[in-house]
């Protein structure tokens, strides 16, 4: 049997993934981070963007979108605490891309009434949602 580590995905709406992985890379605010069976304990936060699972017998990576949350690494055992997370292969191309095209509009359009920090920070989810998409659609080709 592979060396594993056990990792759970969960957001305020419902449990995404549970399961064992050989390694897990997820988004940390300072920068993508790689955890491995045995890895340190931490807690970081993380930042919007795609939590790669290689799951213990699959030959595909697991894409997950994750919009920020926290990251919790503990013997044996990996928790993503996620404030939104949709399975790659259910992510919206379409409606993350007008949602990239609202958030710049707004940051264009210094006389609306959208707040500059929200404008900032819907445009960087809806970034990361599309680069989660164009990585799981370069890992179908």
């Amino acid at each position: 049997m592979a060396n594993t580590v056990h990792i759970d995905v969960v957001s305020a709406e419902a449990s995404i993934f549970s399961g064992e992985a050989e390694f897990v890379v997820a988004p940390a605010s300072a920068g993508e981070v790689g955890i491995y069976p045995n890895h340190a304990p931490m807690i970081t936060t993380i930042k919007p963007g795609a939590l790669r699972i290689k799951q213990a017998n699959e030959a595909e990576e697991t894409l997950i979108f994750i919009s920020g949350g926290l990251l919790e690494v503990q013997p044996g055992v990996v928790t993503v605490l996620a404030d939104t997370a949709v399975r790659g292969h259910d992510l919206d191309e379409a409606k993350a891309i007008a949602a990239k095209e609202a958030a710049e509009e707004a940051l264009k359009n210094r006389t609306s009434d959208i707040d500059y920090a929200t404008a900032q920070a819907e445009l960087s989810e809806a970034v990361a949602q599309i680069q989660t998409i164009e990585r799981l659609r370069k890992k179908t080709h």
